[in-house]
């Protein structure tokens, strides 16, 4: 039985809420990365005693073929993509890059680095993060923004969809947005770090970027990652179940209980996207000259774990692209920090990260002033 947002249990379904040497923390960056699923850790343990090759015919390699073959059923039913092809890559990023190799792609500055070194960012983004489409056949989106949360309202036929962020936490369907390729990755929604898919309508021409066995039906060689395969399988059919048991929207009753707080601490605080849709878990917001990176760092050892932008680029001190793209100044664009939640954040969690938050910006308001 999934478990509701606000509800808490130490050792629950998104395994332990304890990080580090004892030390209790609250963690509120599952954007950047979701805890391990128990279900996603089972299956990886079971994985982990079947010896053979995927690709060997005896029956070993049957035995580990049929777990590729039942986490494959499991990512395309709970993405909704009976009749796609699901190939299993090393992740997103992997994915990113299999599905824009040769194509002629425009695209917008919010979509995510490991797409956006593939297109021209010539879109127009709005205030609220929305882009502009001119030609779907030729564009690459990303349905969710891992920043800011903003949902784009995609049209139909969009060539390249990155379903990463919105994957697990939205009801999305590949066979509904009418895209051809579409980017998921198991770590964003409970299964392991270092595995992913690229879905894709069955009979698309796709050049394989990594040649060699003919693994993953001529598209990726490489002896497959069994392991991560079954975790994936697993937290894909899991995630399914919370989203048809409701259980993000309380995530989201929890996010607007933390905007709530933040707001009555500070009036002036920049909330990024707030009147756009945005994905039930994610708050972006930012205190004009208070550094994103200080901020990250104090409440860092405050004991909550928060970003500055994408965990992918988080080491990176200089102001947000996408929040620039949006036409928000070096300054706000700088300032800026990301809470995102999870079904097992509580509302307590959420009222003391408002009060650790709010204590460090009277000091950062006292020296300004």
């Amino acid at each position: 039985m999934p478990l509701c947002a606000g509800a808490h249990s130490p050792q629950g379904i998104w395994g332990p809420k304890k990080l580090g040497a004892g030390l209790s923390r609250v963690y509120l960056d599952w954007n950047a990365t979701a805890p391990l699923r128990t279900e996603a850790r089972d299956a990886m343990i079971a994985a982990m005693e079947v010896v053979g090759n995927p690709s060997s015919v005896h029956a070993e390699g049957r035995a580990a073929k049929s777990l590729v073959e039942k986490a494959r059923g499991q990512v395309a039913a709970a993405f909704g993509a009976d009749g796609a092809d699901v190939v299993f890559v090393s992740g997103a990023t992997e994915a990113a890059a299999l599905a824009c190799a040769g194509l002629d792609l425009v695209g917008a500055d919010v979509e995510h680095d490991a797409v956006v070194s593939w297109l021209r960012p010539e879109l127009a983004v709005d205030g609220q993060g929305a882009v502009t489409v001119v030609d779907p056949a030729r564009t690459a989106l990303q349905l969710a923004n891992s920043e800011t949360g903003v949902v784009q309202q995609l049209p139909h036929g969009v060539r390249v969809v990155d379903a990463t962020q919105a994957f697990g936490k939205l009801p999305v369907a590949f066979n509904w947005l009418g895209c051809e390729r579409a980017l998921v990755s198991a770590h964003k929604l409970g299964g392991p770090k270092g595995i992913g898919a690229l879905v894709i309508k069955r009979g698309t021409d796709l050049a394989a970027q990594i040649k060699g066995g003919g693994q993953e039906m001529g598209r990726r060689s490489g002896t497959e990652n069994l392991i991560g395969i079954a975790g994936f399988g697993a937290a894909a059919e899991a995630a399914a179940r919370d989203l048809d048991a409701g259980v993000w929207a309380g995530v989201e009753k929890l996010r607007n209980i933390l905007e709530s707080s933040i707001e009555d601490i500070a009036k002036e605080t920049i909330f990024v996207g707030k009147d756009a849709p945005r994905l039930p878990n994610t708050s972006c917001f930012a205190m004009p000259g208070w550094k994103g990176e200080t901020q990250v760092m104090q409440m860092d050892l405050a004991g909550f774990a928060v970003s500055a932008g994408s965990a992918c680029s988080s080491g990176k001190v200089k102001a947000s692209r996408v929040l620039a793209a949006m036409g928000y100044d070096d300054v706000v664009a700088s300032s800026a920090i990301r809470v995102s939640l999870g079904p097992t954040t509580t509302e307590d969690e959420v009222l003391r990260f408002a009060e650790a938050w709010g204590t460090k910006y009277k000091r950062f308001r006292d020296r300004a002033a």
